[in-house]
């Protein structure tokens, strides 16, 4: 039995997150957050000493990764060997380990089984930076979605300030920047939109706004 899928691509903090959550909610579907994997590994990683060029290392870890999410109340928790630590791998240089992490291909296709195993009925609603070109290439709606680097960066200012964690927004700008020149240009399923995805900006749309878009896409193509 083939299961839907709708990928939800975009750089960071494109709100990309919020809104599969969002969509995921609305279907009653599964929900695979993909960047979390990778913020997991690269924080698991420097928790028992394993260095982010170790290669060898790094494989072997994400295949035995222990790490599991865990649907509580509404939200998903991200369990690291019984531990929540949702809201620790949120952190800007968690953020930086898994973006080194992720540039080793290896390290990828090891990762890579586990996500595909999210496809579940009645559905998955699947965000990353690959998702729609890598993980899920079949999927039958891809969304690639983005805003400006400065929108972006104030969307993220205001999550680490709720999260209590301290940030510059000048400072953000400039990260965001960083990190789309390095996702964009990396030799590893570097970030772009699939060949058949519809991209979403939300510069100047609402969490509401864009959720309402992709699920009239999913009615128009039948998916609900």
């Amino acid at each position: 039995m083939t299961v839907s899928v709708i990928t939800i691509d975009g750089p960071v903090s494109s709100g990309k997150g919020t809104v599969a959550r969002e969509v995921a909610i609305k279907l009653g579907w599964h929900l695979l957050d993909s960047g979390a994997l990778y913020r997991v590994l690269g924080y698991h990683a420097t928790q028992i000493g394993v260095a982010l060029d170790d290669e060898a290392k790094l494989v072997k870890l994400a295949k035995a990764l222990p790490v599991s999410f865990v649907e509580r109340d509404g939200d998903t928790l991200v369990m690291l060997d019984g531990v929540d630590v949702g809201n620790t791998i949120r952190a800007e240089e968690v953020g930086e380990l898994a973006s080194k992490v992720a540039i080793f291909q290896p390290v990828r296709d090891a990762l890579l089984e586990r996500q595909q195993s999210f496809a579940q009925t009645p559905g998955l609603v699947a965000d990353g930076r690959d998702m729609g070109t890598v993980v899920f290439t079949a999927a039958p709606l891809k969304i690639f979605l983005t805003a400006s680097a400065e929108e972006r960066a104030l969307r993220r200012y205001n999550q680490l300030k709720e999260k209590g964690f301290s940030a510059t927004l000048a400072a953000l700008v400039e990260d965001i920047r960083n990190r789309d020149e390095r996702d964009m240009n990396r030799d590893v399923a570097p970030l772009r939109p699939a060949d058949d995805a519809l991209v979403v900006d939300s510069t100047t749309l609402s969490v509401i706004e864009v959720v309402d878009r992709i699920l009239d896409e999913a009615q128009q193509r039948s998916l609900l």
